[in-house]
C-alpha cells in the first residue's frame, strides 16, 4: 500500500481528514495525493479562462491546507483534478495506482444529521477502490483491534481483503469477524472464503435483522478501533448504497470504517 487518495472538501473537517492520512501514511511509509476535483463553465463570449482561475485557486487552497498540519515528512503530493469526482478519481487511479482512499465522513456537508456526507457516499457507492472514511474529529491512532461484519463468507473478489490483510499485517491488529444470519442467508454464506479464514483471530456467529443491528449489539464487547465491511449487492449497504448520503440513524460508527469492494 504505498498511495493514498485524500479527497478533500471544503469544510473545516479537511484539517482533520488530511491530518489523519498522513498520520497513517507515516506509520506504513506511503505517499498522500491531495486530491481535489472542480467543475467550471465558461459563458460564451467571454474572454477570460475560468477554468485556469479555478485550478489556481484550487491548487493554492490544497498547499495552504497542506501547510496547516504536520506533515511527518511524509512524501505529499497536490492534484487538482477538472471533472466529476468519480471521473477524476478514476483518472489519476489510471495514472498513479491508487491503494486507498481517505476521506473525512463529511466532506461537503455541515449538516449534523448526516454520517456520510455527498463526497463520501459517492466514493463508497461509486467507486471501484476501497475507501477509508474518517469520522469528524478522529484522531489517528495505531490500529490493534478490527471488527468486520458480513452478511456472507463468500468472496469471489481476487484482491477484496488487501487492503484490510495489508493493514493487519502492518499493525499486528486483531481482526474479529462477525458473520450476520439474516433472514435471507444460505448454508453456503456461513462457509468462510480462505482469506477471511486466514484473518480471523476470533469469530461471533450472530443472528439478526441486519448487519447494521449485529454492529450495534456488538461493538461495545469488541471495541474496536476500525471497522470493516464489504460493498456488495449481498452486502452491508445493501439499501443505503442506493443513495449518496447517510443518516446517522440509518448508520453510524465513532471510529473508521474501511469499506472493502466484495463480490
Amino acid at each position: 500500500m504505498k498511495h493514498i487518495l485524500v479527497p478533500i472538501g471544503s469544510t473545516v473537517s479537511a484539517q482533520n481528514t488530511l491530518q489523519y492520512a498522513i498520520d497513517f501514511a507515516s506509520e506504513i511509509d506511503a505517499k498522500v495525493f491531495v486530491f481535489r476535483a472542480y467543475n467550471a463553465k465558461s459563458k460564451a463570449g467571454t474572454m477570460i479562462n475560468v477554468n485556469s482561475i479555478i485550478e489556481r485557486e484550487t491548487n493554492l487552497y490544497l498547499r495552504t491546507l497542506v501547510a496547516s498540519v504536520n506533515t511527518k515528512n511524509v512524501n505529499i503530493k497536490l492534484i487538482a483534478s477538472q471533472g466529476s469526482l468519480i471521473d477524476s478519481v478514476e483518472a489519476v487511479h489510471n495514472e498513479i495506482g491508487v491503494d486507498l482512499i481517505i476521506v473525512g465522513s463529511k466532506s461537503n456537508s455541515i449538516k449534523e444529521e448526516l454520517f456520510l456526507g455527498n463526497t463520501a457516499g459517492k466514493l463508497a457507492k461509486m467507486s471501484d477502490l476501497s475507501v477509508l472514511v474518517v469520522p469528524e474529529s478522529y484522531v489517528f491512532k495505531p490500529i490493534e483491534n478490527i471488527l468486520m461484519a458480513f452478511k456472507s463468507g463468500i468472496v469471489k473478489r481476487k484482491h477484496a481483503l488487501k487492503p484490510l490483510q495489508f493493514i493487519t499485517k502492518k499493525f499486528n491488529a486483531t481482526v474479529n469477524l462477525l458473520l450476520v444470519k439474516t433472514p435471507d442467508y444460505t448454508e453456503e454464506d456461513l462457509v468462510l472464503n480462505k482469506g477471511l479464514e486466514e484473518l480471523k483471530s476470533t469469530l461471533t456467529v450472530t443472528e439478526n435483522a441486519t448487519t447494521f443491528q449485529a454492529v450495534l449489539e456488538h461493538s461495545k464487547t469488541h471495541n474496536p478501533d476500525l471497522l470493516c465491511v464489504f460493498r456488495r449487492k449481498r452486502g452491508f449497504f445493501k439499501k443505503l448504497w442506493e443513495k449518496s448520503t447517510i443518516l446517522k440513524e440509518e448508520f453510524y460508527t465513532a471510529v473508521p470504517l474501511l469499506i472493502l469492494k466484495g463480490k
